[in-house]
């Protein structure tokens, strides 16, 4: 007996999709494609893949001038496949290059990683467009068939019958707006997440490379000195005319 409510329920899911017509198919296949981005980007941009806790904590532990520290946190991201890891590469592996050079390579492979965790944020972007355009489309075409039907015989009045047509001609604005909304919260929420963890990645590597090019910003501090202090005052000349 308790199957009875289930398979009732399941019937008029049934039908009022059913009664959506082309445009409904429509929608849901924009749901199942907006549910897989979804799922895809939310496992993508974990926090530990893109950033992992290992390599975080290398960076911060290294001391300004540490070559050995910095040695091992070029074998611990060598073969790491993360945006941080792949970043951070860059950057040791053109540690003899000057350093504006170097962070001019390292901000071309961080651009080039934020363009690949965005990857499919566009389709959630494009959903959110679509979904309920296609639903009012449906509604609207839905519309124009029932009235249609019922402008065609004038003995055909029934309010009730009227009603009915109108309610499954919006069934598809409805879910078009089902589908928009939680795609645009999905977008938003991605699009921030990957513009915090970006500008995190872009401090820690900031912070690594002023580490590692500390022995040279202090050789040229020790030559600014040392060149100021032999830096010597032309002698004023000797007063001429009535004064002297």
């Amino acid at each position: 007996m308790s199957l009875h409510p289930a398979i009732g329920s399941l019937q008029s899911a049934v039908h009022f999709f059913q009664q959506g017509g082309f445009f409904m198919a429509l929608l849901i296949i924009c749901s199942f494609v907006s549910v897989t981005v979804i799922v895809l980007r939310g496992l993508a941009l974990m926090r530990k893949v893109v950033m992992p806790p290992a390599i975080e904590q290398e960076v911060e532990s290294i001391h300004p001038g540490d070559e050995d520290a910095a040695n091992r946190l070029a074998k611990l991201v060598r073969d790491d496949h993360s945006a941080l890891g792949r970043i951070i590469h860059v950057g040791l592996h053109h540690l003899n290059w000057p350093k504006s050079e170097n962070m001019e390579a390292v901000q071309t492979r961080a651009r080039r990683e934020v363009v690949r965790l965005e990857s499919g944020l566009f389709i959630l972007e494009v959903i959110v467009g679509i979904a309920p355009l296609l639903g009012l489309l449906g509604a609207v075409s839905g519309l124009i068939s029932v009235f249609a039907a019922f402008g065609s015989d004038a003995s055909a009045q029934d309010p009730h019958g009227i009603a009915k047509g109108i309610s499954e001609a919006l069934s598809t604005t409805i879910v078009g707006l089902a589908i928009a909304i939680p795609s645009l919260i999905a977008y938003s929420y991605f699009s921030k997440k990957i513009e915090t963890m970006a500008a995190e990645m872009e401090s820690l590597v900031a912070d690594l490379l002023a580490k590692c090019y500390y022995h040279q910003a202090k050789y040229h501090v020790a030559q600014s000195v040392s060149s100021a202090s032999s830096y010597a005052p032309p002698e004023s000349a000797p007063l001429e005319g009535p004064l002297a």
